[in-house]
């Protein structure tokens, strides 16, 4: 007799097969094996070069056999992959998914006493020594919810000032942050982020303070290594790790990453970069079209950000149009520049310039759509796979081990029911280092007859009733709040609680859906909810292991 255990992640709901006394167990088990089979695919090795009802063969985290006409080993999991699309997990260039915001609490009083013109490197905001490794948090629900439109590996860096340290390649899963680590120290990371209140606090002031520094680290690594060779006569140099983490870069052996925000702060790395001769490599790029020439010239990496300037909804039927002059004029720059956002990238790769995304300012739930209008502005989907695989390894340093469905590389990889870009394409499993997440597909809900355009309101607390062999989710209550129209919430139960954030209300279908860890593989549960009134019904699936009935009503209000 097979028994099943809830757990409950950020309101998620998983089933695990468990033995006897397993339940209410905090222990982790081991994945039951770590071969699986993907049979009669269509593999996507790399962008243009297909395999058709082909086989992947995935062992110890890594790809086995890629191919046609191959067998699932004896201890091989097979997956339910018949006619759909496999492709390389995608690299994101540059993001901080993984790296907690830091605390408020000792900010303002950081640097008290120092003068102005003269604060402390850390007051300053230059912390070249720091690593992103030492900061990441496996438990960041950003990791899942890129994983979930699928990211399988990224460059993280810190948060800070204009120097605020080195970053590393990690892989989008896991629980063991040590275990996500693939390269570290991959780049020093800078910005035209100013200091509060000290010096530099403008984008010249970042400027004068980068030369000064880069000027200093190779005085002080020319110092250290004639030391090193003959220290006869010579002074001891000084101990100076911010100004040590410099030497990669001017040895040519560690790109500079600058985050750029507009076309002014592009030009001001490359003049950087120019003048100083380090390697170069430019995040969040915006406008890139008005410089392809300087672009090209300097040889930079570019990662475009994913962030674009939100679309404006069209008007629904029976809507006036906008008629007043000025207005108009304002709506006409907005959508000009709204296009060259949009058409950024197909006229990059017009050009012959090679480029990777970055989501250093971009939300997950916009990135698929965003991706969606790029293509509608020119970019081919050839291109767009490009820029989110084979191109970000090449640049990265990582084209040996992930970017294409090859064997022997890590098995980071997505699944999808019909081609990625197509429209309704659904991600049904992402693998990471090996590891699958299962992903359900959503039903959409038939609205009632004669209420198509059903208009509720979901915020409040309601007392939910879910069909589950396990008492302490049975009965959860979930609190919805709508901040503006974003909706967010978090469920209590005997499990514990667990915040809520990706909210859907349309007329009156509600819906969310979560991930949680556990029996060695990644599994989507999802809630479809109808409001009516002052109460509920639906459903929860819980990936493969089926759905269950959903009843709520809502408390007054008191």
């Amino acid at each position: 007799m097979m028994k099943y255990l809830f757990g409950c992640i950020c309101s998620l709901l998983l089933l695990l097969p468990s033995g006897l006394g397993a339940q209410g167990s905090d222990e982790k088990r081991p994945p039951v094996t770590r071969t699986f089979f993907l049979n009669n695919a269509y593999v996507v090795q790399s962008p243009g070069k297909v395999i058709d009802l082909g086989s992947v063969l995935i062992r110890d985290g890594l790809i086995q056999a890629v191919g046609k006409d191959l067998k699932a080993p004896a201890d091989a999991k097979v997956m339910k992959a018949d006619s759909m699309y496999i492709y390389a997990g995608f690299i994101d260039g540059l993001s901080n998914l993984g790296v907690p915001k830091p605390k408020e609490d000792d900010r303002s009083n950081r640097g008290r006493g120092q003068r102005e013109y003269n604060p402390s490197y850390e007051r300053a905001g230059i912390q070249t020594e720091r690593s992103v490794v030492d900061m990441l948090s496996p438990e960041d629900k950003a990791l899942s919810e890129m994983r979930a439109i699928g990211f399988t590996a990224a460059h993280v860096v810190p948060r800070g000032g204009m120097l605020p340290g080195q970053g590393a390649v990690i892989l989008l899963g896991g629980d063991d942050a040590g275990k996500m680590i693939v390269s570290e120290g991959s780049s020093l990371f800078a910005q035209f982020q100013g200091a509060s209140g000290v010096y530099p606090n403008t984008d010249m002031a970042i400027m004068s303070k980068f030369r000064e520094l880069y000027t200093q680290a190779r005085q002080h690594k020319t110092h250290s290594e004639s030391y090193a060779k003959n220290a006869r006569g010579m002074s001891r140099p000084a101990q100076n790790d911010v100004l040590a983490a410099f030497g990669e870069s001017i040895d040519g052996q560690r790109a500079i990453f600058f985050a750029v925000d507009g076309i002014k702060e592009m030009h001001r790395a490359l003049t950087l970069s120019k003048e100083l001769g380090f390697p170069l490599a430019l995040a969040e790029v915006t406008m890139g079209q008005k410089a392809i020439a300087p672009l090209k010239a300097s040889g930079a990496s570019i990662f475009l950000t994913l962030d674009l300037p939100k679309a404006k909804a069209e008007a629904k039927k029976g809507e006036k149009e906008e008629t007043d002059e000025e207005k108009m004029m304002l709506e006409k720059q907005r959508a000009a520049a709204q296009q060259l956002h949009e058409e950024q990238a197909a006229m990059l790769s017009k050009s012959g310039l090679a480029f990777g995304f970055s989501t250093l300012n971009a939300k997950a739930k916009d990135i698929r759509p965003n991706l969606e209008r790029m293509i509608k502005a020119g970019l081919t989907e050839d291109q767009a796979l490009a820029a989110l695989t084979t191109t970000p390894a090449q640049m990265l340093g990582l084209s040996d081990i992930m970017g294409t469905v090859e064997k022997g590389k890590i098995a980071n990889l997505v699944v999808t029911d019909q081609p990625y870009f197509a429209k309704g394409a659904n991600i049904r499993y992402v693998f990471v280092d090996g590891m699958p997440s299962e992903y359900e597909v959503k039903k959409k809900k038939k609205k009632k007859p004669g209420d198509p355009d059903a208009k509720v309101m979901a915020a409040g607390e309601w007392n939910l009733e879910i069909d589950v062999p396990m008492e302490q989710m049975a009965t959860p209550t979930l609190t919805i709040t709508d901040e503006d129209g974003s909706l967010s919430g978090k469920l209590v139960s005997g499990m514990g609680t667990n915040d809520i954030s990706n909210m859907s209300l349309e007329g009156d279908n509600l819906t969310f859906s979560y991930t949680t860890e556990g029996g060695g593989q990644t599994v989507t549960v999802s809630f479809d909810l109808t409001i009516d009134g002052d109460s509920l019904e639906g459903s929860m699936s819980a990936g493969s292991f089926g759905s269950f009935d959903v009843e709520g009503s809502r408390e007054p209000k008191k």
